[in-house]
């Protein structure tokens, strides 16, 4: 279970926040790329390219009483605002100082899941099972402190609504192997905003896991010839179904909006997550100790996971950049 967090981990942070890990750079400045699922209304007025639904289509080998769970996970935009405080007034403004430390506006993000089952394949297959996706809106305030104890500013946390559904439904192609469909939709009421403001109103970086007990999941990567015609038929809609877990292990399945491959893996060699998978960690965490002092201040400024990153880095051991140096390991081809 610990090796299928770690990838549903990062997935749900690919892209979060890209190096410099600074708000001002160009790079950071359109984020929430990976996996959205936007409005309704919003989707339908630009198109495909920003879509209100993701599907995940894959095949389970089991009998009826087989068990399926499904867990959606998404991040929810939350707006970070500063304000400086001027008796009983707070007045919003894009930096402060407090106590030495700077203090930058941005968007940061809020973990949402969504649990659907134990259901077993028989009750699937009777009628879909329908969880409803209703987040309040809301906010909440953390005070920032001089040194002597005096409150300089305030941190303004906020999110918004955010409705919508899972389904999951299941249909039988022949004995012993059963089509699984998870379908995810945003129906949050959306206002005519633009893309930045409706960002705000999105499931983002969405991804779907899959757990099935008494059964086993068919690799859609390489399945056997007899269940080749159907894992085609599969549509999967901006995701696409992984196993995950131990090596050879087929009980989980990691829908992504990433490309990946069965059975995918963390790099033991890895301090920890750089929300950049396409990058190597050693030439990032270089790039990062060579930061001005400057430059620095204002990543710890920008985000608090940057912060983490930060303070990660600037702790390595010799031994443990030496580690980052490359490893080479074995693949297994496909047919």
């Amino acid at each position: 279970m610990d090796a299928v967090k770690k990838i549903a981990e990062a997935v749900l942070y690919e892209g979060y926040i890209l190096w410099p890990y600074r708000r001002s750079a160009k790079k950071n400045q359109q984020r929430w790329t990976f996996g959205g699922v936007y409005p309704r209304a919003y989707s339908e007025a630009r198109g495909e390219d920003d879509p209100w639904i993701m599907q995940t289509q894959c095949l389970v080998a089991g009998e009826e009483e087989s068990k399926v769970q499904v867990k959606v996970r998404f991040l929810h935009v939350t707006e970070w605002k500063v304000g400086r405080r001027n008796g009983e007034d707070l007045e919003f403004v894009e930096e402060l100082r407090v106590g030495g430390e700077l203090y930058l506006p941005w968007d940061e993000a809020t973990e949402r899941e969504i649990t659907v089952g134990r259901f077993e394949l028989s009750e699937l297959l009777e009628s879909p099972k329908r969880v409803g996706i209703d987040i309040p809106g809301g906010s909440g305030e953390e005070p920032l402190a001089e040194p002597t104890g005096e409150v300089a500013g305030t941190l303004v946390r906020s999110w918004r609504t955010l409705c919508g559904t899972v389904e999951v439904e299941a249909e039988t192609l022949r004995e012993g192997t059963f089509k699984v469909t998870v379908r995810i939709t945003n129906t949050t009421p959306w206002r005519g905003e633009d893309r930045e403001s409706t960002l705000r109103q999105t499931f983002v970086s969405t991804h779907t896991v899959l757990e099935v007990g008494g059964g086993e999941f068919v690799s859609l990567m390489d399945p056997p010839d007899e269940l080749r015609e159907a894992v085609r038929e599969c549509e999967n809609l901006k995701t696409w179904p992984v196993l995950v877990g131990e090596e050879g292990a087929r009980n989980m399945l990691l829908s992504s909006p990433i490309i990946l491959y069965d059975h995918p893996q963390i790099a033991p060699e890895s301090p920890g997550d750089l929300f950049d998978g396409g990058e190597i960690d050693q030439l990032l965490i270089l790039n990062i100790l060579t930061l001005t002092d400057e430059e620095k201040e204002e990543m710890r400024a920008s985000d608090p996971r940057g912060r983490e990153i930060l303070t990660r880095c600037e702790s390595l051991s010799p031994e443990e950049l030496m580690n980052l140096h490359g490893a080479v390991r074995e693949f297994r081809m496909l047919r």
